[in-house]
């Protein structure tokens, strides 16, 4: 696969990492908002794994650009 194609190929897996945490802190405020303290847990715990896949993919994704 050419460079161009593996860093563009990196960048859209961090953006797609960087969107699924997004949408679990969605989640939950949205279980904050309702009151349910259990499920906005268990969303914030998914997002902070997200989150640190996300950081992981961006710094590859980066740093494959920035050669």
């Amino acid at each position: 696969m050419s460079d161009i194609n593996e860093a563009s190929k990196l960048h859209t897996q961090a953006a797609d990492d960087h969107e699924a945490t997004a949408k679990h802190h969605r989640n939950a405020a949205d279980c904050h908002d309702q009151n349910k303290v259990s499920d906005a847990k268990d969303s914030s715990k998914s997002a902070m794994d997200c989150c640190n896949t996300a950081q992981k993919n961006s710094t590859v994704a980066c740093g494959c650009s920035a050669k």
